[in-house]
C-alpha cells in the first residue's frame, strides 16, 4: 500500500502496487510540476491561486504563489497513465495543506 499525493488543490490516492517488473514494481510518486517555480511565479496571481484552492484550507499568499494547483500536472491524468501499475483502493479530497 502506498500513497500518491496530488498538489495543494488535488486529490490524492491510497494505492496497491501491482508488481509489474517492467517498471521495477515502482510508480509515479505524485503528478509531478508542469512549469518551473519562476514561471508559475510569473504567470499566476493570487485570484487564480485562490480559485484553485477554493475549498482547501491554505495559504493563499505570494509566498506559495509557486505551489499553486496549476502549476502542476494532473493527477488524475497521471493516474490514468499508470493503471497498470497501481491499484486505487481509496481517493482522498483535499482539505488543509501546509505548505511554507
Amino acid at each position: 500500500m502506498g500513497i500518491i499525493p496530488g498538489s495543494m488543490g488535488a486529490r490524492s490516492y491510497i494505492v496497491r502496487g501491482k508488481g509489474n517488473p517492467e517498471s521495477f514494481m515502482s510508480c509515479s510518486h505524485g503528478a509531478g510540476r508542469a512549469m518551473s517555480r519562476t514561471e508559475a511565479k510569473r504567470r499566476f496571481t493570487l485570484d487564480d491561486h485562490a480559485k484553485a484552492t477554493a475549498g482547501v484550507e491554505c495559504r493563499k499568499d505570494a509566498d506559495v504563489i509557486d505551489e499553486t494547483p496549476t502549476a502542476y500536472k494532473s493527477i488524475d491524468a497521471v493516474m490514468e497513465a499508470q493503471r497498470d501499475l497501481v491499484d486505487v483502493v481509496h481517493t482522498l479530497r483535499q482539505v488543509v495543506c501546509v505548505k511554507g
